[in-house]
């Protein structure tokens, strides 16, 4: 197996182990906006921690003992199905996990061997979540955005200080100011179409395109339009949704980002 073999598959098991700890975060954080996040689970019961499996072992014992006389199955009552007797809830953990390995292994298959790999491989995670919460319930929680954008100059700052890096961290910071301020722009124009959440999370992606130049922040914004519109008129053609409809734009800016990083960091 040779190095970048070895990176790839790193870099996979790296995105399936991350990937199983996000679902409980993604259950919690999706929460209309008037609201922080959930500490419950779905039957009431206190929520420990914000990561990990979507499962609650008090649900498992009281969906067990509700159906149960004498610790036997009450007459007529079926047998707990798997995700009654272990009480899954939130996003499919295997999806997640399986996403998220997915996309790390293809930034590892793109960026190769050079030091931003490590930035991109921390950050990718963040990026699913976020995808998953604004998907659920429309809503980008400033606790993922600022710390994305904060996170992704960090990491590019300590990147642009090693050796064989292929980025500048100079265009990473200006690009994020670029693309959260045209995006800040978009939602004044037009604050229906724009959610003010997108412009948060426009300063990280911007921060990350931005580290391979100015074409991959180009390349990336008109994927994530591209995505949303196709998304849109998807929905309209299918009569699920009217030209007003509001659609969560945050997966699909998440996934432009996501081709415009491979693409430049392919051609670095």
């Amino acid at each position: 197996m040779s190095i970048d073999q070895l990176i790839v598959a790193v870099a996979a098991l790296w995105g399936a182990a991350a990937g199983t700890l996000l679902p409980r975060a993604a259950y919690r954080f999706s929460v209309p906006p008037e609201e922080t996040w959930r500490d419950r689970c779905p039957r009431g019961h206190a929520l420990g921690g914000w990561v990990g499996w979507a499962r609650c072992a008090a649900c498992a014992g009281t969906g067990a003992r509700d159906q149960s006389v004498g610790g036997h199955l009450a007459p007529g009552a079926a047998a707990p199905s798997y995700s009654e007797s272990t009480s899954s809830y939130g996003p499919s953990t295997p999806l997640l996990a399986l996403a998220t390995a997915l996309v790390c292994a293809a930034l590892a298959v793109a960026t190769g061997t050079r030091p931003e790999l490590g930035a991109w491989l921390l950050l990718a995670p963040v990026g699913v979540l976020l995808a998953v919460v604004d998907f659920r319930v429309q809503r980008l929680p400033d606790l993922l955005t600022f710390p994305l954008a904060a996170a992704a100059l960090v990491l590019l700052g300590v990147a642009a200080l090693l050796p064989e890096h292929a980025g500048d961290w100079l265009t990473s910071l200006l690009g994020a100011l670029a693309l959260g301020g045209a995006y800040f722009v978009l939602f004044l124009i037009s604050p229906n179409g724009m959610g003010f959440g997108d412009v948060k999370l426009a300063l990280g992606l911007g921060a990350v395109l931005g580290w391979y130049g100015w074409g991959s922040v180009v390349l990336g914004t008109f994927a994530g339009f591209l995505f949303g519109g196709l998304y849109g008129l998807a929905l309209v053609v299918l009569r699920r949704a009217g030209r007003r409809t509001s659609i969560p734009f945050g997966p699909f800016l998440v996934a432009g980002a996501f081709v415009g990083l491979l693409m430049g960091a392919y051609a670095a």
